[in-house]
């Protein structure tokens, strides 16, 4: 913790030095507009802006979170390039703009795939002479869009750094510590694998539990009859299905083999209820509290 706090400290005294960076954020929603309001808030460093919907990029400059707005001209000159788009357009933005950028320029993504991603963009990236590197932090709310970004957003959260071919060990440490200045709490490195793995466990298969949930013809009449519980595992259905959708489907192998996983314990709370096996009920509920315990 310590290294990475002096990292981060070091960071912000480059940028005091003058060694300032352009960096270019693509996509302003809720992660992206958040980021630019992080860099923004905590780092000396310039920060232009894209956004599909013009207004949005032009709202931020407005805030004051932008320098301005990024054209062909800017993205040549940035040092970093941190994008928040979906998976598929993530791929379609790079692949067209990568031979943009200036050799030796950062790029890191937002989105929550990444073996896909170091598929189709690592040897793009090594061709152009640029640096990718896959990123997802772990923080989020229920409501998404500019208007909800929050320079705090990523206090105390961690962020997930995925290298390549195409990403050598200084670039990945320079964005761990421009993450550390943002108020990340940890900044964790892994595997495209890796991550996709963890997170099919973590992320989506709470999304689909939380949206098959809801579907009880019991939930339209939830109201007296809910408390915590209940708000828990339904706050996530709440949930964008056309990103949802496209992050399942890109990462099918390690959420299908979670899904066959949760069905299989539920059928064995479902036979020990049905059979009125108390015992074996008792067993499977202490299993659960002990694995919870264990783990956090």
């Amino acid at each position: 913790m310590a290294n990475s706090t002096a990292m981060a400290n070091n960071y912000k005294i480059q940028g005091e030095m003058g060694m300032k960076k352009k960096i270019v954020v693509v996509g302003l929603g809720l992660m992206g507009g958040s980021i630019a309001k992080a860099i923004r808030k905590y780092t000396d460093n310039e920060v232009y802006g894209l956004n599909r919907t013009h207004e949005v990029a032009e709202e931020a400059v407005a805030d004051g979170v932008l320098n301005g707005i990024a054209d062909d001209n800017i993205i040549a000159q940035a040092d970093i390039m941190i994008i928040s788009l979906y998976p598929q357009a993530i791929v379609d933005f790079l692949l067209a703009n990568m031979p943009k950028m200036k050799k030796g320029a950062i790029i890191v993504d937002l989105a929550g795939v990444k073996k896909y991603l170091d598929e189709k963009l690592t040897e793009p990236a090594k061709n152009a002479g640029v640096y990718f590197i896959g990123g997802h932090p772990m923080a989020g709310k229920e409501f998404s869009g500019y208007s909800f970004s929050d320079a705090d957003l990523f206090q105390g959260a961690s962020m997930i750094l995925v290298p390549n071919d195409s990403s050598p060990l200084w670039a990945v440490d320079e964005m761990d510590a421009l993450f550390n200045s943002l108020g990340f709490s940890q900044v964790v490195r892994c595997s495209p694998e890796q991550h996709d793995s963890m997170i099919a466990f973590t992320s989506q298969l709470a999304h689909i539990v939380s949206s098959a949930y809801i579907k009880s013809p019991e939930a339209l009449r939830h109201n007296g009859y809910s408390a915590g519980s209940y708000k828990d595992l339904t706050r996530v259905a709440k949930l964008n299905e056309h990103m949802w959708t496209e992050l399942f489907l890109k990462n099918k192998q390690p959420l299908v083999r979670e899904i066959d996983e949760i069905i299989s314990h539920l059928k064995e709370y479902r036979d020990a209820i049905e059979n009125d096996e108390q015992e074996n009920l008792c067993k499977l509920l202490r299993e659960g509290r002990e694995r919870k315990e264990s783990i956090g």
